[in-house]
């Protein structure tokens, strides 16, 4: 079932989310439904926030928004970032309207430990885009959108942007 993706400015996105004591039939179906709505989104990433529940789950499949190729389901996943800094090349969110994209710095390399939807342990090493992708799908966990690591100015044209759109969506 395709679920509803909150969008900024739902005070939902910017909660921190508990961890997840077990996997049970409840979570796998979330999972595969937020699966669903993320290839029917074209996106390569989700975060259980998105769709409304405030619990440690993600998922990515870095394809970058083709057919599926890997999709990784991510249960309690922490990360450890070393690697250079790099720009993540026009970095957008199903969760930011106005398709928005920005240049964000992320690192280039990520050393993974979660759990998957099975239950099995997993410890890997990302780089470079699969990185970047679980970088900002993990910042959803932490209540951290992508437009909140704009510099300043970049954040206030990115403000006004949003408030002229949101005035106009009211007056339609």
């Amino acid at each position: 079932m395709i679920l509803d993706i909150l969008t900024y400015p739902d005070p939902r996105l910017a909660r921190m989310c508990e961890k997840i004591s077990e996997i049970t039939p409840e979570i796998c179906a979330l999972a595969d439904d937020m699966l669903e709505t993320m290839y029917a989104a074209r996106g390569v990433g989700l975060a259980a926030p998105q769709v409304g529940h405030a619990i440690r789950m993600l998922l990515i499949d870095p394809s970058r928004g083709g057919a599926p190729s890997a999709p990784r389901i991510l249960v309690n996943p922490v990360l450890e970032l070393s690697g250079e800094d790099v720009a993540s090349e026009q970095e957008g969110c199903l969760s930011v309207p106005l398709d928005y994209r920005a240049d964000i710095v992320r690192k280039s390399r990520v050393l993974l430990t979660a759990t998957d939807i099975d239950g099995n342990s997993i410890v890997e090493e990302l780089l470079d885009f699969p990185a970047i992708v679980l970088q900002h799908e993990y910042d959803h966990l932490d209540g951290v959108l992508f437009i909140d690591r704009l510099s300043r100015l970049r954040r206030v044209l990115f403000d006004g942007k949003m408030k002229k759109w949101l005035h106009r969506k009211k007056r339609a």
